[in-house]
């Protein structure tokens, strides 16, 4: 793998606030860009899916066919057209050929609820619907298109504007509702160009994993490399859903960069070890501690990213290398802002600040919610030119005696217990700092009606609860010590691969399993047969373990009892440890029950024993 530029070893302190990067000339259009492509490479590789290939010539037919479709059925520019498709061929051409329309993409992931996808799609408005299915749950009304779609018609590409709307993407929103986000083509260009010259991005075409759901801002990094010219491989949900299977899917296509959170590289790892590990891109949430230690004592090639949606994605970057975590520098052209609540810079190291971002990479908006718009978009006050903007991010960092911006918490989630306020960001990051810990979430417990207490979680091989307690009393105030420390096998995540805090365990007390239960029939079953300690009841201990639950039948389903694809991926990680067996998810996942799965185990154990993974190590090669 090619690499970035070795540090200098001695780095000159940025300015307190505010940071910026250097003010960047505005970047091509990224169809430009993709045009110049076709016509200097038409048989170069575009897109890889599950479903088949497009060199960039077919590419270049098809989106220009669904682009007139389009534009016959009366969209142009300033429409916003939802994209309704699965992971296929089908997705990159139908986000190209709606901005070749002269229109922006609003994703409607088919993996989201029904009710979720009829929300956004009323909420943004839509001129038309890009989708396979025959009645997409869109409102009436609303022209649908199959992605195959073709017209004929003059040539549909029309030269965005910088100030043209790109896409809206939803986020969740603090009333319970999602909230459109829309971004210009100018921010959009200004990406591709500032990770271009930060060297995020090689010189030279790349393979490209497009891991993000369409919904998820990230997506956006991913997919438009195909603009540059490179490679992009279409991560369908089944692969993506297991380590093993997406492991080989890199390796197929000689994936050279991987974007991913901290959380899924954890579930990653293992797969990984003795493959050549792509570059890894990592965002979506801070990079715990442990993690950062493993990358970069191991060499691995990483980059930490920073920055929200309405930000385009990424706004602050840091190769992860010596020592850390940090968030690094600003991108070209950013300007990140550490403030107080009268909006002074926060200059002195270890003070607190929200953080404020400004430059070519705000979005324009949140649409239809002119209020939130302007409490969130502010007038900068330290901007060069008069009129200029910045984003109030919600985020909290400070900076370390060197200078370094560091990441601390989310102003939203602080809480107030016993008359104390608490950032649960600070207690998340003090306690993924620790020995052993490999990744930390902290949350609020109701122990009793009135009682809430502060909750720790933690991943981690040999860590103990009474350790980690003891090594946060010797950093943190009382008041921000949990009350528990709950070792778990993985944190669960949400579909876009961040924590999911709401679907953390009930605390434990003790880093021990609960005691297995006895096995409860009903009348006219058969128990599953088993030696005290053997591979039936083992399978059964860590159901019982994963899942919550005091126990199990043979005929239990998985998913019947609140298992999913994450817990799914923690049962195959446990009973690979325990039994040393080559098991794969879909043993689970195509179980019938408890006792069909069981049985599958069996076999595994039967085959022989796994085979022996040799340490992480990186793999690379010389820039030519």
């Amino acid at each position: 793998m090619t690499t970035f530029a070795e540090p200098s070893t001695t780095t000159a302190a940025p300015a307190p606030s505010p940071t910026a990067g250097p003010t960047p000339t505005p970047a091509p259009d990224l169809l430009s860009r993709l045009r110049a492509v076709v016509a200097a490479h038409p048989g170069r590789a575009a897109v890889h899916a599950v479903d088949g290939s497009l060199d960039f010539a077919a590419l270049d037919r098809r989106t220009a066919g669904l682009a007139r479709a389009l534009r016959a059925r009366g969209v142009g520019r300033g429409d916003r057209v939802g994209v309704h498709l699965a992971r296929t061929v089908d997705l990159p051409v139908a986000l190209l050929a709606v901005w070749r329309a002269g229109a922006a993409y609003v994703p409607l992931d088919p993996a989201y609820p029904a009710e979720r996808i009829a929300f956004v799609a009323a909420d943004a408005g839509l001129a038309a619907v890009v989708s396979a299915d025959a009645a997409p749950p869109v409102p009436a009304g609303v022209p649908v298109l199959r992605p195959d779609a073709a017209a004929d018609g003059p040539e549909p590409d029309a030269t965005p504007h910088p100030l043209d709307s790109a896409y809206v993407i939803h986020t969740s929103g603090s009333t319970g509702r999602p909230k459109g986000v829309e971004v210009p083509h100018g921010a959009v260009a200004a990406l591709a160009a500032a990770l271009e010259t930060g060297g995020a991005y090689r010189p030279e075409p790349g393979v490209v994993a497009w891991n993000a759901s369409v919904s998820f801002d990230a997506s956006v990094q991913q997919w438009i490399r195909i603009c540059r010219g490179d490679t992009l491989v279409v991560i369908d949900d089944e692969r993506r859903a297991d380590p093993a299977r997406l492991v080989r899917l890199l390796a197929e296509h000689g994936v050279t960069d991987l974007d991913l959170t901290p959380s899924h590289w954890q579930l990653l790892r293992e797969p990984l070890t003795g493959t050549r590990v792509p570059r890894l891109f990592m965002g979506g949430e801070p990079v715990p501690a442990r993690t950062w230690r493993e990358l970069a004592d191991g060499g691995i090639d990483a980059l930490n990213l920073y920055g929200p949606t309405e930000c385009t994605v990424d706004a602050i970057t840091a190769r992860i290398t010596g020592p850390g975590p940090h968030l690094g520098e600003p991108l070209h052209g950013v300007r990140a802002h550490l403030l107080d609540d009268r909006l002074a810079p926060v200059t002195a190291a270890g003070a607190v600040g929200e953080l404020y971002l400004a430059g070519p990479g705000l979005a324009h908006g949140y649409p239809g919610h002119p209020g939130l718009t302007a409490g969130r978009f502010v007038a900068d006050p330290f901007a060069p030119e008069p009129g200029a903007r910045m984003y109030r991010t919600g985020d909290q960092a400070r900076r370390t005696a060197e200078g370094l911006l560091e990441y601390v918490g989310r102003v939203d989630r602080q809480v107030k217990l016993r008359g104390f306020r608490i950032e649960l960001g600070e207690v998340e990051h003090a306690l993924g700092a620790l020995a052993g810990v490999t990744a930390a979430a902290v949350t609020v417990h109701e122990a009793a009606p009135g009682d809430q207490r502060l909750a720790g979680y933690v991943t981690g091989a040999a860590v103990r609860p009474a350790d980690l307690l003891a090594g946060l009393r010797r950093i943190l105030p009382a008041h921000l010590v949990p009350s528990t420390v709950t070792v778990l096998d993985a944190l669960p995540l949400t579909p876009n691969g961040k924590v999911d805090h709401r679907a953390l365990p009930a605390p434990v007390a003790e880093a021990v399993a609960p005691a297995p239960a006895p096995t409860p029939v009903r009348a006219a079953e058969t128990p599953v047969p088993d030696a005290p300690g053997g591979v039936d009841e083992q399978v059964a201990e860590v159901w019982r373990t994963v899942l919550g639950v005091p126990a199990v039948r043979p005929d239990d389903d998985f998913l019947s009892l609140g298992g999913h694809s994450l817990a799914a991926l923690r049962v195959v990680h446990l009973l690979r440890r325990k039994l040393n067996v080559e098991l794969q998810l879909r043993h689970l996942l195509d179980a019938a029950d408890l006792a069909d799965f069981t049985a599958a185990v069996r076999r595994a154990a039967a085959a022989g024993p796994a085979a022996a993974r040799p340490a992480l190590t990186a793999r690379r090669e010389a820039v030519r």
